[in-house]
Formats: C-alpha cells, sequence, structure tokens
C-alpha cells in the first residue's frame, strides 16, 4: 500500500479530487483488461497534462513506485496490469487535442483520443488515417501507439509505427524529450520515435503524437471468395499477392468463424465451406474493375469456388460487418476466449493453416482462425471455459505449439497485440538469449529503477505460461 504522505503529494499535483482515485471499487475496475489476470492498483490517477505526468514520474521514480500507463484496457496481452502494485496512470480523459495540419499532412493528438475520431476527422480533408485495430472505435491512440496496433488495412498501408513522425515523451525519470517532428525524412540519430512505438509503456509516457495522414482513395470494391479447403484460401492469398494487385484488405474466416457469426446474427454467409477470404481493393474508379477481375481470376486458379463481388455500398458494408462480428459471435459457444495473432511470412501461410488444424486435433481444442491473412497476420481463437481446469491445461499446450509452430516458420510470436504478460515466457523463444539481453540492456538505460510497466515483456526466470490465476494477486 502507498502511504499517506505519498498520496497526498499526488493530489498537490492532480489537484481535482475526482482525478485520483483511492477507494476500492475504483480502483478494482483498473485491475483486468481483455486478457488474463487480475491485479489491483494501489492508486489510479487520471493526468490531463504533461506537467502533471512530468511531476507524477519524479515522484514515482523517488520513491521507486511502479507506474502503468492505461488507455481504455483493451489490451490482450496484458499491457495496463499493474502486476506489481503501484499507480495506474489512467490517460483515458486526456483528449483534448485532435488537430489535423492538412497543408503538412498530419494530425497532432492527445494520448486520450480515441483512434477512429483521428481517421474521421481525417475524412473531413480528403485524408485518411489508416491504422484500423478492429477496437477502433474505443481504443486510445496512446494505447494503440504503445502496442504497435495494426488492423485490416495493414496488408496495403501498414501499421501503426508506419504512420507516426513524432512524439511527447515523458521519461522514467520524469523528464520531458521530443521524438521526430513533422517532417517525413528525419535520419538525425537514432530513432526514438521507433523504439517508443511497440514498447509497451516500458521505457516512457506518451504525451503527444505526430502522425502522418495519407490522401483518401476514391473508391473501394469488396469480394467475397469461397473455398472448400483452408489450405486453398492460404494459396490464394500468395496467388493474389504475386498477380501484380496490392489489395488494401484481405481477411480469411474458417468455417467455424462463419458458422459462429450466421448463429449470432445471419448475415447469409454460405456455411458449407472450409473458408471464406473478404478481399478488398481501393483506388480510382475506372480500375478497379480490372483489378478486381485479376484478383477473381488468381483466387480461381487455386481452387476457389464462387467469388462474389459486392455491387453496391451496402452490400459492401454487410460484408466487412460480418467479419468484425467474429469475436462477439464465438463466444456465444463459450465464455472464454483466447485471442492470439501469430505472424508468420506470407509464403508459410498455407504450412501455417496444416499446423493449426494440427493443433486443433492433436489438443482437442474448438479453434477458431480468422485474421489479416494478406499480410501473415493470422488470428487462432480458442474457445473455452475458464472453469473447467483439464480443458484449459489443454489450452495452454495449445497456445504453446501455436507459437512454436509461428516461431518455426520463421514468423512472431505477436503481429499486433503486443507481448505484455501473456507472451513474455515465450521471447527467448525467438529472440535468442542474446537479443532479450540487449532489450534489457535498453530498458536498464531507459529505466534504471524499473518503474514504468515493471513484469512486461521480458520473463521472469521460470516464469511459465498459464491461463488460470489463483486469487493471490486480489
Amino acid at each position: 500500500m502507498l502511504s499517506n504522505e505519498l498520496i497526498t503529494r499526488v493530489q498537490a499535483i492532480i489537484q481535482e479530487e475526482d482525478r485520483v482515485l483511492a477507494d476500492e471499487g475504483d480502483r478494482y475496475c483498473y485491475a483486468y483488461d481483455a486478457s488474463f489476470g487480475i491485479y489491483v492498483p494501489d492508486l489510479v490517477v487520471q493526468p490531463t497534462s504533461t506537467s502533471e505526468v512530468a511531476q507524477l514520474m519524479k515522484l514515482a521514480n523517488e520513491y521507486h513506485i511502479p507506474i502503468y500507463p492505461r488507455g481504455r484496457g483493451t489490451s490482450l496481452s496484458g499491457g495496463p496490469l499493474p502486476v506489481e502494485g503501484g499507480i495506474v496512470l489512467d490517460l483515458s480523459r486526456w483528449d483534448q487535442v485532435l488537430r489535423i495540419d492538412e497543408e503538412d499532412l498530419v494530425a497532432i493528438v492527445s494520448p486520450g483520443v480515441i483512434t477512429a475520431r483521428i481517421n474521421q476527422k481525417a475524412n473531413q480533408y480528403g485524408l485518411m488515417y489508416p491504422p484500423d485495430p478492429s477496437s477502433a472505435h474505443v481504443s486510445t491512440i496512446g494505447g494503440n501507439l504503445a502496442e504497435n496496433a495494426g488492423g485490416p488495412r495493414g496488408l496495403k498501408y501498414g501499421v501503426t509505427k508506419d504512420y507516426v513522425l513524432g512524439l511527447e515523451v515523458v521519461t522514467p525519470e520524469g523528464d520531458v524529450i521530443r521524438t521526430g517532428g513533422k517532417t517525413v525524412k528525419n535520419v538525425t540519430g537514432y530513432d526514438l520515435t521507433k523504439l517508443i512505438v511497440g514498447s509497451e509503456g516500458t521505457l516512457g509516457i506518451i504525451t503527444e503524437a505526430t502522425l502522418r495522414l495519407i490522401p483518401k482513395p476514391i473508391a473501394t470494391k469488396t469480394a467475397m471468395v469461397m473455398f472448400d479447403d483452408l489450405v486453398d484460401a492460404g494459396r490464394a492469398i500468395s496467388n493474389v499477392l504475386t498477380s501484380g494487385i496490392l489489395p488494401s484488405k484481405m481477411e480469411i474466416m474458417d468455417q467455424a468463424s462463419v458458422v459462429a457469426v450466421e448463429n449470432y446474427q445471419p448475415c447469409g454467409l454460405p456455411t458449407d465451406i472450409e473458408a471464406i477470404l473478404l478481399i478488398e481493393i481501393d483506388g480510382h474508379p475506372a480500375a478497379l474493375e480490372h483489378e478486381m477481375n485479376t484478383v477473381k481470376k488468381a483466387c480461381e486458379q487455386v481452387g476457389a469456388r464462387e467469388v462474389r463481388i459486392a455491387q453496391t455500398k451496402e452490400e459492401e458494408a454487410e460484408l466487412w460487418q460480418a467479419r468484425k462480428l467474429v469475436s462477439p459471435a464465438i463466444v456465444q459457444h463459450k465464455p472464454t476466449k483466447i485471442s492470439e495473432d501469430a505472424t508468420v511470412p506470407r509464403s508459410k501461410i498455407p504450412d501455417m493453416f496444416k499446423k493449426l488444424k494440427e493443433i486443433r486435433d492433436v489438443y482437442n481444442v474448438d479453434l477458431v482462425v480468422f485474421g489479416h491473412a494478406g499480410d501473415g497476420n493470422l488470428h487462432p481463437n480458442i474457445i473455452a471455459d475458464a472453469r473447467d481446469r483439464e480443458e484449459m491445461k489443454r489450452v495452454e499446450q495449445a497456445v504453446e505449439a501455436i507459437f512454436k509452430a509461428a516461431v518455426e516458420l520463421g514468423g512472431t510470436l505477436s503481429g499486433e497485440h503486443g507481448i505484455g504478460t501473456m507472451k513474455a515466457p515465450f521471447m527467448e523463444l525467438e529472440l535468442g538469449t542474446i537479443g532479450l539481453e540487449m532489450m534489457k540492456r535498453m530498458k536498464t538505460a531507459w529505466d534504471p529503477n524499473n518503474i514504468c510497466n515493471p513484469g512486461k515483456i521480458f520473463p521472469k526466470p521460470g516464469q511459465r505460461f498459464v491461463l488460470t490465476h489463483d486469487e493471490s494477486c486480489l
């Protein structure tokens, strides 16, 4: 527990009483995210200025109190969990700045701005902010920056890090630095901007971001492609991408996810297939007809049963709505959803599909596959019941097998969800002993007292991957 003296000093920095939450009930609301584990913080603070964050960090560094930055808590990897107690910095109320500079094609944003609002604001100027995680309507840009979030448009346009030109950051010792700026080109020294993005709050607190915007495409066209074999769908992805066409989105849904959506909210999707691909292309209307015809032929060459092209914007919207419904639909079958995002090279997508089929059978788990297949970022989701300890043990073994399969195929543990607490035990598997040690050295250099989001990314000695927790963390 924090001393009364420390809490008094925090209240002197944050002078509005409703932005310092000490009541146990209020603190419990910050004890979890969208992953696993419950850890109640000692205090929750809601800063709304860089000065407040800097003073809080200096105070925390003086007392060696852990600080955990948090947005809306949509993290699937345990990123904001206060695993060692201390103070949660809730940045979700800090949303006052959302400014579009249409001449420089940038947006200046506070960390608590909802991500979808940035694109909506940019659209008013004929511009676009491409990163579009599924949680964009609720997640904050600060959280997206910390986790380097992606989304369906990542195939053509890249992920969050590709649109960050500059940052304002408060260091773990309470200093304020600026990295990058408004220029597209910047090679002055080390790229600290890229180092901070995706560091999951372990190197500092992002207090402002300068984001690159691009012209919004004039038109889009969407196709639904049906396959009788999941592996054929994987081959189609490679065939399309080598046909000379780069889709803006290429999403996959296996049979289990399609059936779940149809049972949850019927959309007219075919359920007698093994997989469907949703493919969107964008650009000038005059070119889209030819490009979609090329996509259609590429899919048919590898065994597509049918290619159905949306004829209206309403039909397009219905197809993409079906994709968004997968997550809420699959938990109707069982209450516990383990969402992973193992990513492999595009050429290895068919091999990963084969591995996932094997894992599902070997461990007898309800494995559903969907995700951003065009860039190799698959979302194998396992549906289970956390109250069934025997089942959860099999799930843990299946998830470990998924991670190992991805790495063996030249892939990575995470394409967009981050490492947090969930994947820390597997870091050495991908990075090796020396690679992990080099990352630890950077963490120590930036944060010598280890106060900034401790317990994340780096595994503790003997740490295992577990989905079942006792109540000791309460």
